[in-house]
């Protein structure tokens, strides 16, 4: 939050979550709201601007007088939820292939007490001049609803919800420029996306082009999201910071990222894709029962084919790099030790591209729980048969010893700062230093190892040893909470898989892709 008035703002819509959670809408839910409600007060500002710099959002026509958010203030009772209703319906149906078609497609009213949505509409929102803020106010303020939102854990919010310090330790490491290509296949609110966009306003600011302003903004960022309502929220996320335009192609795109190869590569991939280890569909039979199946991505691309999600992500993002682009990846612990297909990945990936570093991180910084998790960072090469192209792999350890919760301890970014200075941004690689943390293992070494595990651990927590420095009983509590949610998702998919055995025409784990 860098204003008193971004948080002014927050304060306010914020206060009035709270009466809509008693009628059954969640904190998510309450923000996808603002982010229509919102959305339309700003294209009736840009209606009434001067004819030299009105704006057109919305739809032409008679048919269109009078409609947006005026009939919402003009309506009340059911006659407002009525017409709030149609409106969505009416507005999802325009212009396709735009960021106000994403927003507005498959939209649907939550809030259904008339009087409730009124003084959402006429008294939050309508007294504030949208247009008229600052984009770093009304920006930031929307990130801190996103933020507050992941919070609630029944909604399962926080799995679309990357912690930011970790967001910014990872941005100011891979530095991206103003003619990077930048995308997310995961993009979950837009995080990393609006992180790496913002990052190249403040570093370079007045020695942008206009072409690299209009790069940045129309295009040269964009990300996929499975789920449509994280996407709507991605999509406003990065609008109300000033990237994309109403009626312009939407940079946030709804479907599976994983479904096909690539159309578009980037030169820089920033993604935490989501947890949970298999990929699946609901299918319903013909008496109604659904029952889930497993997806394994069969592409050409692909080294491997597996039902695993997150050995595939690591498989579609290496494919998505253009020759000498570069990635940083959030992966959980599986990724680095499984056997199969995740054996196989990992020696291709490091024969065929420079995998330079990983970051292993501490439990209790993820909203969502039981998640042990690193950063994986690597580049693309060009193809080099009888030389691998990973030299050294540094591995800095950051989870051993510490200890964070969300509330009592949370992560900030001071926290990853020797990381950073570690990493050494600006310098080549040959000149990293080991440190107590932070060690370099050979490509001989790495791939001598049993399944080529990369879940490599060198320090003891000296809280095992002395009972004079334990962490605080609150934080101890919730490290056993992740640690037994961890456990669980692993027995759960030991179960899943020694159960797909009992078929082996289902089980396509470690088969060779084509």
């Amino acid at each position: 939050m860098t204003t008193t008035e971004a948080r002014r703002l927050v304060d306010k819509l914020w206060s009035y979550c709270h009466v809509l959670r008693d009628d059954g809408v969640s904190t998510i839910d309450y923000v996808e709201q603002l982010t229509l409600l919102v959305f339309l007060k700003m294209a009736h500002e840009a209606q009434s601007r001067p004819p030299m710099f009105r704006e057109q959002i919305m739809p032409e026509g008679s048919v269109w007088e009078g409609r947006g958010w005026p009939e919402l203030l003009n309506n009340d009772g059911a006659e407002l939820e009525a017409a709030y209703t149609q409106l969505l319906e009416d507005l999802g149906a325009q212009r396709k292939g735009t960021t106000f078609h994403l927003i507005f497609n498959g939209a649907r009213n939550r809030i259904h007490d008339p009087a409730k949505l009124k003084r959402l509409v006429k008294d939050l929102i309508d007294k504030e001049n949208w247009s008229g803020q600052k984009t770093d106010i009304k920006g930031d303020a929307y990130e801190e609803l996103l933020s507050r939102g992941a919070e609630d854990v029944k909604s399962g919010a926080g799995q679309y919800f990357t912690p930011r310090p970790l967001i910014q330790a990872i941005i100011d490491c891979v530095r991206p420029t103003p003619d990077d290509t930048i995308t997310d296949p995961a993009s979950g609110t837009g995080g990393f996306l609006l992180a790496a966009a913002e990052y190249i306003l403040h570093e370079y600011g007045n020695q942008l082009t206009p072409e690299q302003r209009k790069h940045l903004s129309s295009g040269g960022i964009w990300g996929t999201e499975l789920v449509r309502n994280t996407a709507r929220l991605a999509a406003m996320n990065l609008f109300l910071h000033g990237i994309g335009q109403p009626t312009g192609p939407t940079l946030i795109h709804d479907r599976d990222a994983l479904i096909s190869p690539p159309t578009k590569r980037a030169s820089l991939v920033l993604a935490n894709p989501p947890f949970g280890k298999k990929s699946s569909i609901t299918v319903y039979g013909d008496d109604g029962s659904a029952a889930r199946e497993a997806i394994a991505y069969e592409r050409r691309d692909f080294w491997v084919t597996t039902t695993n999600k997150q050995l595939n992500f690591v498989q579609h993002i290496a494919s998505l790099l253009e020759i000498h682009g570069r990635a940083a990846v959030v992966v959980p612990d599986n990724v680095l030790f499984e056997g199969g297909a995740g054996e196989t990945i990992r020696r291709r990936l490091l024969k065929e591209y420079d995998v330079h570093t990983l970051l292993r991180l501490p439990t209790g910084i993820f909203y969502a729980g039981g998640v042990k998790a690193n950063v994986l960072f690597f580049e693309r090469k060009p193809a080099r048969p009888n030389q691998p192209w990973t030299e050294k792999l540094w591995v800095y350890d950051f989870r051993t010893a510490q200890h964070f919760t969300l509330k009592q301890n949370p992560l900030t970014r001071a926290h990853l700062e020797d990381f950073v200075q570690c990493y050494r941004p600006d310098e080549d690689r040959s000149k990293r230093v080991e440190t107590e943390r932070f060690k370099a293992y050979t490509y001989e070494e790495l791939t001598a190892r049993d399944k080529a595990n990369l879940d490599i651990t060198w320090l003891r927590d000296p809280s095992l040893d002395d009972a004079d420095n334990l962490p605080a009983p609150e934080v101890l509590a919730a490290e056993i909470v992740e640690d037994l949610q961890a456990a669980l998702e692993e027995f759960a998919a030991i179960a899943e898989t020694l159960q797909q055995a009992k078929d082996p025409g289902e089980n396509t784990e470690g088969m060779q892709g084509e």
